[in-house]
């Protein structure tokens, strides 16, 4: 009895020191998607989510927003077809909308962009508005006080010029978020990856980790509605042999127990929610770190949620 109690002793400890070097080592790693090549990233940011749409209809809007007669329109906007780029960043809580404003629309300006519309708080119109009918995208939405738009573009003389839209808001629950629209008029070039299952799947084996963008807790025993596990879902049903640990972090006030008791709750939470979406219960082991792990930068990463390869699947 004594000895199985020191071999199970000892295999939690390894797999708990795997997950903290894992997490550690998340640090330095890129996301799944990668930043356009037009425009760079806020520092102590990171990739949520990145789309791509090809040679859609797209409309810039260049002024605030309004409903009339039940449909939301502005007074200006121009229309003309492209590939669009869509990235959401979610930027570290130290830094606030102004900061992210400023130094997107720093950047554009020294690359001789030409500014074409811009707005901040309520004179943009409802962040409703903008979230759900103007770029489709409901964790966008946010005190109106916190918002802030610009729409840019490379050449003026140049009617197929890139156009980029730049939407921030800061959230009820305080987080913070980029979202950059590039229009790229008559095709693109510059395409960057998607975060799709492949993509996920690749990276996961390449790197052995993976932190997972879209996950929100309300609370420690449910999601927000925001929230969106199809990422994973899709993942593994892509490749039925992987086995991954379901690693969620939570820093912030508290003793390091309740932190872990928390996190660890969080963490059988999403796995029970991965089982109700048909995923095997036994490719899945979910592990709360607390603040014990908190080597991350960009983003709210201290309560970030990460997978990490078995290795049993690393090795296969």
């Amino acid at each position: 009895m004594f000895k199985l109690f020191v071999k199970n002793s000892i295999i939690n400890s390894v797999c708990l020191a795997i997950l903290l070097v894992s997490s550690l080592l998340s640090a330095q790693s890129s996301n799944v998607s990668r930043d356009h090549p037009l425009l760079s990233r806020f520092p102590d940011s990171m990739i949520a989510n990145v789309e791509f749409d090809e040679d859609i209809n797209y409309r810039l809007v260049l002024s605030s927003l309004q409903r009339t007669r039940g449909l939301v329109s502005s007074e200006r906007s121009e229309r003309f077809r492209g590939d669009v780029t869509k990235i959401v960043y979610e930027v570290s809580e130290e830094f606030n909308g102004q900061d992210v404003y400023d130094f997107f629309r720093e950047q554009l300006r020294e690359r001789n962009y030409e500014e074409l519309f811009n707005c901040a708080g309520r004179e943009c119109g409802s962040s409703n508005y903008w979230a759900n009918d103007i770029f489709r995208n409901r964790i966008l939405y946010g005190p109106e006080r916190n918002q802030y738009y610009l729409a840019m573009r490379t050449d003026p003389t140049i009617d197929s010029s890139p156009h980029i839209a730049l939407y921030i808001i800061t959230r009820g629950n305080r987080r913070l978020y980029a979202y950059i629209e590039i229009v790229e008029v008559g095709g693109t070039e510059t395409r960057i990856d998607i975060a799709s299952p492949n993509n996920f799947l690749e990276t996961l084996r390449e790197q052995g980790f993976i932190i997972v963008p879209d996950i929100e807790f309300q609370g420690d025993l449910a999601l927000t509605a925001e929230s969106n596990l199809s990422a994973i879902v899709s993942m593994l049903q892509a490749d039925p042999s992987t086995q991954i640990y379901l690693v969620s972090h939570l820093g912030g006030e508290g003793d390091v127990d309740t932190l872990l008791e928390r996190s660890q709750q969080r963490a059988n939470v999403l796995r029970q929610l991965l089982i109700g979406r048909g995923v095997n219960a036994n490719r899945i082991i979910a592990r709360g770190l607390g603040p014990l792990a908190p080597g991350c930068s960009g983003g709210n990463c201290e309560d970030r949620v990460e997978l990490v390869l078995q290795q049993s699947s690393a090795i296969d």
